[in-house]
């Protein structure tokens, strides 16, 4: 998917706000959760998360999704990682 698709997408799914993020190969963060769901497209490089213990990685052009809450474990690939997230705040997440 290309970005203006996507950035099409976030609106018709009321992701409110967006954000771009580049990460170097050394950045992974431990489990943690956000209080909103999240929808990303990979614009460069590659992205794991690791929920229930199973990794999923996703390279450049592909899209994730993370509802809020969700414990996740997350770390750029080899050559770091390049993404847009939209977000979407849930009430009590």
């Amino acid at each position: 998917m290309n970005l203006a698709d996507f950035e099409a997408h976030l609106r018709a799914e009321n992701y409110d706000e967006k954000v771009a993020w580049d990460r170097l190969p050394s950045y992974a963060v431990g489990e943690h959760q956000h209080p909103f769901d999240a929808c990303a497209l990979i614009t460069g490089g590659d992205f794991t998360l690791v929920v229930d213990g199973v990794a999923t990685n996703y390279a450049t052009g592909e899209i994730f999704r993370l509802p809020a809450g969700t414990p996740h474990h997350e770390r750029a690939g080899a050559s770091g990682a390049r993404y847009v997230v939209g977000r979407r705040m849930v009430a009590g997440a």
